[in-house]
Formats: C-alpha cells, sequence, structure tokens
C-alpha cells in the first residue's frame, strides 16, 4: 500500500479541505494507497515528522516559506515530494502582483525543488508552461473532486428565479460585479442569494442595500442544502484556479454562469455559460437570458466526479515512484 502524506497550512473547511477528504474516503484509490492529511506550519513544514512514500505539499508559496520548502526537500532527499498548485494563476497575477518578475522568480524556485507539479486545471496549467515556471516533463494535470452524489440527487428546479453565488466573501470571487447586475434586473420576484461570508461582507451588504431580493445567508455547512435552493449559479470570479462550486452546480444539473477567468474555462467546455466582457451590463444580460430560459442545461454525464481525479493521481504516483498501475476500470467518468 503506498502512503501518500498531504501537508496543510490551512484546515479551515474550505475546497482543498473538502478535496483532501475525498481522497482519504475514495474507496477506489484506497485499494492502492493511503492519503493522510498532515497539518504543517507553512513557514516551517519540516518541522513535523513524515514517514511516507510521496509527500505532497498543499501549501502557499511565498517568499516567507522559501526557506522552510528548502529544509523540508533536504529533510526527504530521498523521499519524492508533489506541489498541488491552488492559489496562483494568471487571473491572480493580473489583479494582485505588481512585481512579476520577481513573483515568477519566487514561484521558479520554489516548483524546482519538488519533482512534480500538480495544475488543478488545463487553464492554469498552460500559465504554468507559457510562462516558463514549470517544465512539460514535471507537470501534471490533476482536476479536484469533492464527493458528488448527493449533488447528483437533487432534483430539477422548475424555472429559474433563484440565483444563488456561493463562496467566500473575498475580491477575487466578483460578488461586487453580480449584485450591480442583480439590482438592474427588473423582476420583483427574483432572488439572489448570497451564501458565504468573508472580509468583504460589509462591503457588499452595502451594495445591495435597499434591494430586499438580496438575501445574506451566511456560512453554508451543508453544500448540497446550500445547492438544493438555488435554480442557477453564477461564478464572475476575478480569478480562479480551478472553482469547485462549479463542479457542484454541474453535477446538480444547474444552470452556470463563468466569468471563463482561468480554470473556470475549463467548465465552458462541459456546458457551463461564460459571460464575455466582465461588465456589470454583461453580467444582467447573461442573468437576463438565464430567466428567460435561455441558458439551458447542457452538462454531459458528470457520474460521480472522481475518474478524472482518480485516474490523475494513479498516473502521478506511477511517474513518481515508478509504481505499475491497475487497468482502468474505475467506475464513474467525466466527459471526455
Amino acid at each position: 500500500m503506498i502512503r501518500i502524506a498531504h501537508l496543510v497550512d490551512d484546515t479551515g473547511a474550505g475546497g482543498v479541505t473538502r478535496y483532501l477528504d475525498f481522497l482519504a474516503a475514495d474507496p477506489v484509490m484506497a485499494r492502492r494507497m493511503t492519503h493522510r492529511i498532515v497539518p504543517v506550519s507553512r513557514t516551517r513544514p519540516a518541522a513535523t515528522a513524515i514517514k511516507a512514500d510521496l509527500i505532497v505539499s498543499h501549501l502557499t508559496v511565498t517568499w516567507r516559506g522559501l526557506p522552510g520548502l528548502m529544509a523540508l526537500r533536504a529533510r526527504h532527499a530521498g523521499t519524492p515530494i508533489v506541489h498541488v498548485e491552488h492559489s496562483y494563476c494568471a487571473g491572480f497575477v493580473a489583479a494582485n502582483v505588481r512585481a512579476r518578475r520577481r513573483f515568477h522568480t519566487l514561484l521558479r524556485t520554489a516548483y524546482a525543488l519538488f519533482d512534480r507539479v500538480v495544475a488543478v486545471s488545463e487553464a492554469q496549467a498552460e500559465w504554468l508552461r507559457l510562462r516558463g515556471l514549470v517544465s512539460d516533463a514535471a507537470l501534471s494535470v490533476i482536476p479536484p473532486c469533492v464527493e458528488l452524489k448527493a449533488f447528483h440527487a437533487l432534483p430539477a428546479p422548475e424555472g429559474c428565479r433563484t440565483i444563488g453565488a456561493i463562496g467566500r466573501f473575498d475580491r477575487q470571487k466578483g460578488f461586487d460585479l453580480l449584485i450591480r447586475a442583480f439590482r438592474a434586473l427588473p423582476e420583483p420576484t427574483l432572488v439572489l442569494r448570497m451564501i458565504g461570508d468573508g472580509e468583504e461582507r460589509a462591503r457588499l451588504e452595502a451594495l445591495a442595500e435597499g434591494d430586499p431580493r438580496i438575501r445574506f445567508e451566511g456560512f453554508a455547512s451543508d453544500p448540497v442544502a446550500a445547492m438544493a435552493g438555488c435554480d442557477a449559479v453564477a461564478m464572475p470570479s476575478r480569478w480562479e484556479p480551478y472553482g469547485l462550486v462549479a463542479l457542484e452546480a454541474r453535477a446538480a444539473g444547474r444552470r452556470l454562469l463563468v466569468s471563463g477567468a482561468d480554470g473556470l474555462a475549463d467548465h465552458v467546455g462541459y456546458g457551463a455559460t461564460p459571460v464575455q466582457g466582465g461588465t456589470v451590463e454583461a453580467w444582467t444580460e447573461a442573468l437576463q437570458a438565464v430567466r428567460r430560459g435561455e441558458a439551458e442545461v447542457t452538462f454531459g454525464a458528470v457520474a460521480d466526479g472522481g475518474r478524472q481525479c482518480r485516474s490523475g493521481w494513479d498516473a502521478l504516483v506511477s511517474t513518481t515512484l515508478g509504481a505499475v498501475s491497475e487497468p482502468d476500470v474505475l467506475p464513474g467518468a467525466l466527459p471526455a
């Protein structure tokens, strides 16, 4: 049995934690590997004793944390170490980084410490290639997954009167743009459910003030129940390496509007509707089209959503450890 240790510096109830819970609990992958979650310090990951055949970093790369990654590499010189990039993408750099040459130097230096780097979307992988941050030989693409069976079981919505905005209230998510676009819609019975919390909440509530159709519902401990109350989902993110909410919306058969930024572009190939331009006017028009039923759900069979994820980890283990994989007989499939 192959032992895999996943290093995390944040154990909050976010997408990375749910993804790792899926890996640890999945019975198909458990036939050949065990996934153990190991909380570590972002700046001193080598301080924690790790016994594994493969170490996987889910840490955020920073200049402050770079010496810690070097120490991790030195302490485990004989163990393959892989990094999964959850944080950075082209949209992140465009929106947040001024000293881009310096930032790219940080990433190249950090990524060189790992045997492989895993991108969470094809769009993110293309950015890594174009910027010369990772060589093709050292790059893998594994879309993350969570347990989707309960999302599949949700009944299809009748009509489209409730729009869901699900996620952390942060500038990244573009919910300020969505609120402005929604307020331009005239229908009094439409509802915008703001499901989440974060430092942008007060600002978003101020933008929504005076419109009783916009409801702030707080953090949802049950993402399935949150999705059940939405007829459509809007994701106007300014940057998004992948977007698990998009995968969940697809599994639930909800109409899905996305900005197309970074990894959200991957979901367009599976039926999500891209909103071109990223302006308030463009989002108002897209919301109107959803309301009129013009943005139909055309998703292929998402099945359990795990096959690409499982096969990706199987290939990664084979590449880094030289293991011989079992034949691909994994149940369920995402559309090719």
